[in-house]
């Protein structure tokens, strides 16, 4: 069976048990495969047979569930954010102003001022605001019970509807003057359906607030340009989108911009960072017949590359399907308030029906007959109470104080699951160049041979290299400025690719580059041989120097560590995680950085597809991961792991597979994401205990059919309230130092 993969970004999901009517929804046509969604990143990859489906209809099904099918393209996504955003605002102003009116109805009827009239403004209320901005919530309760799922749409709609078939039964018996049936109070019951779901919208409008104004963060660190390629055509450069580049193209390549195709130099020698696609911090020399990666960087040399591979068969396009194959393969994780909803629907179903047994059966059992109206009333009052108004701003409004907090220290939360699942990181992943590293090569160690200054060396060596634009030349002319030494004049500059630079100095001649090079120039290295092999040895750049033939001494250029990355791991290894370096660079380059920041797991020359595959072994072992990355290379490993936690200075497509952005270079940002996660989790919890435990004691009481609706209303407002305070509570106050109970 031949199986195509479609993948669509889905809007309107709003908890797991969304991910679970898309899945079974989808898994239950003929000729779905698979079907996996993800609700961090509002996406579903679906796997199916294209002979028996097509596109079209798989994506008509998500519509009738009451999705939305978002555009692919990044820019156009944001604005159907804006947009839905703006639409959801739309429906709380009017929600908003039915229930304005119905307070203010309410109010002047508890004060004593009550007019006929006032029922039938109340019954035209409710029905506005159920059937009217209340309209989707009906839609996707009514999808959800056709699948078989109770989730917080169904459970608003429950007690909705009670309070309009409340408010009915009461109207019915005042019309039919019937002192039963007019026990139920109109305009309250009435009023409970406008006030229930205005709350639900309100929540829900705070859900999708947060999630929008976290993708709009991550947006600005993003370059939303659409990629361009400048093709040779007839002698003429010609810009053409990415997408028009075809196999045997000429395509020019200047001094600093990314290569935008996998292909062949043809003309040119220039030296180019791959290190988002390999991982190798230094850079690699290019010149006829060297291959080049897309997505890496042109730095010196202007280049002509012909193109070998597009489309799928490009390394871009394998990474993407990496990409897509972590998403299908990332561990699920139901949010907190779904797994409490889990078994809270079902319980207030329960008791509706026991009150509902209770003064039919149970009364006829004990006094030989049934008190119907009473029955309705508390199996109505139930439904009723048992809508917890803060259930749906619990989440976000935790998510909205950690957010704040988070983002004052440089760190963007893109979503509730991050909060669960960072408390229960056991291992944290990191990439070693742009990561553990600056990702820019330095000058680390300057060995002149017996009888040279280590100033002269220096000074020589950047001297040669001031005109260069080769990145080892800028770091040494760099190093130098730093020290305060001023490098010669040169004349008669001559750089060979791959190799150096040959230059007079004060009118004598100098070489920079290569041992090798120095080697075939004629120049004697036994002096500094042993030294060369133990730098080496960890993973450093050694480049010669030497004056009329004769060696002054080398200089070892490395990629450095990041000022607080030994912190970093030391204050993880603290709280009991484990830290793990994975790196597509060489074994002695990886041994070295780990042994320096104090890690003692690694594993090196590891390709994009790999890290994913090692990422998914570690969860299969039961391991709860976190990866830390920034090159194209992670963004599969990013997608897999449990928490994704990207570096803002990163790759577009690293930053758009995680779950954490850091804006800035700070990795001890790490270790704050996981404490501020743990605290806006146990904010969370108490949210939730909060936010039900008026419910908790209401339901029970209901079904004694002797609360009145009127207490449902309390409830909603003293829930909503509580909530408030405590996701805000301290927010003024000084931070607390995390200590030992964080974790």
């Amino acid at each position: 069976m031949t199986v195509d993969k479609l993948q669509v970004k889905v809007g309107g999901m709003s908890c797991s048990f969304c991910t679970a009517t898309i899945e079974r929804a989808l898994g239950r046509m003929d000729g779905v495969a698979a079907v996996h969604v993800s609700l961090a990143h509002e996406e579903a990859l679906i796997q199916y047979d294209p002979s028996k489906r097509q596109p079209e209809e798989l994506m008509e099904t998500l519509r009738s569930l009451g999705y939305t099918i978002r555009d692919p393209d990044k820019v156009r996504a944001y604005e159907e954010q804006e947009e839905e955003l703006a639409r959801e605002k739309q429906r709380l102003l009017l929600a908003g102003v039915f229930t304005g009116m119905a307070a203010l109805l309410m109010l002047a009827m508890w004060l004593g001022i009550r007019r006929p009239w006032f029922k039938w403004i109340m019954m035209s209320l409710a029905l506005a605001t159920v059937f009217g901005p209340g309209w989707y919530i009906l839609s996707m309760a009514f999808h959800s019970l056709r699948r078989r799922i109770l989730n917080q749409h169904v459970l608003l709609e429950l007690g909705a509807f009670a309070g309009l078939l409340g408010g009915f039964i009461g109207l019915a018996g005042q019309l039919l003057d019937n002192p039963i049936l007019a026990r139920f109070p109109v305009p309250d019951f009435f009023g409970v359906a406008v006030f229930i779901t205005s709350y639900h919208i309100l929540s829900g409008y705070t859900s999708l607030l947060v999630r929008t104004r976290a993708s709009q963060a991550v947006r600005r660190l993003l370059d939303l340009q659409p990629a361009v390629a400048r093709v040779i055509r007839d002698g003429q450069e010609v810009e053409v989108p990415i997408e028009e580049v075809q196999p045997g193209d000429q395509v020019r390549v200047r001094p600093g911009e990314s290569i935008p195709v996998d292909g062949v130099v043809t003309e040119g020698a220039s030296s180019v960072d791959e290190s988002i696609v390999t991982g190798e911090s230094l850079p690699v020399e290019k010149e006829p017949g060297s291959p080049v990666i897309g997505g890496s960087i042109n730095q010196s040399g202007s280049l002509v590359v012909e193109v070998t591979q597009v489309g799928e068969e490009s390394f871009l396009q394998q990474v993407a399907r990496y990409i897509e194959e972590a998403r299908a393969m990332k561990p699920g994780i139901m949010q907190l308030v779904d797994l409490v909803l889990k078994y809270y629907v079902p319980g207030v179903i329960l008791f509706a029906g026991a009150g509902l047994l209770i003064w039919t059966l149970g009364s006829w059992l004990v006094t030989g007959q049934m008190d119907v109206s009473r029955a309705i009333f508390a199996g109505l009052a139930v439904f009723v109470m048992g809508y917890p108004c803060a259930l749906g701003m619990a989440t976000p409004l935790a998510l909205i104080r950690g957010g704040g907090e988070a983002a004052r220290k440089g760190i963007l939360l893109r979503s509730g699951e991050a909060f669960q699942v960072l408390k229960e990181i056991d291992q944290v992943l990191f990439d070693k160049t742009g990561t553990l590293t600056v990702g820019k090569p330095q000058v680390v160690d300057l060995v002149p041979v017996e009888g040279v200054p280590s100033q002269e060396l220096l000074a020589l060596a950047a001297g040669v290299e001031f005109p260069s634009e080769h990145p080892l030349g800028r770091a040494v002319v760099d190093r130098a400025l730093a020290d305060g030494v001023m490098p010669p004049s040169v004349s008669d500059f001559q750089a060979i690719p791959g190799k150096g630079i040959r230059a007079q100095v004060e009118g004598r001649s100098a070489l920079v580059g290569s041992l090798r090079f120095l080697a075939e120039e004629g120049v004697e290295l036994a002096p500094v041989q042993e030294r060369v092999r133990s730098l080496e040895e960890t993973g450093k750049t050694v480049v010669g120097v030497a004056r009329d033939s004769r060696l002054l001494g080398i200089l070892a250029i490395a990629d450095t560590l990041k000022p607080d990355a030994a912190e970093a791991v030391s204050q993880l290894r603290a709280l009991g995680i484990e830290p793990v370096l994975i790196t597509g660079d060489n074994w002695a380059t990886a041994r070295a950085v780990a042994a320096s920041v104090g890690i003692q797991d690694v594993m090196a020359q590891v390709l994009p597809g790999e890290k994913a595959e090692a990422v998914r072994e570690r969860q299969a072992q039961g391991r709860r991961v976190a990866m830390v990355g920034d090159g194209i290379n992670d963004a599969p490993a990013l997608m897999q792991a449990d928490i994704g936690i990207a570096i803002g200075a990163g790759t577009d497509i690293a930053i758009e597979s995680s779950d954490i952005v850091l804006v800035g270079e700070r990795l001890t940002a790490v270790v704050d994401a996981y404490h501020i996660g743990r605290r806006s989790y146990r904010k969370t919890v108490q949210n939730l205990v909060l936010a039900f435990a008026f419910n908790g004691i209401g339901v029970p009481l209901a079904v004694t059919g002797l609360v009145h609706p009127v207490w449902a209303m309390i409830a909603m407002a003293a829930s909503v309230s509580t909530v408030l305070l405590n996701s805000f509570a301290g927010q003024l106050l000084p931070a607390v130092r995390p200590g030992a109970d964080e974790r």
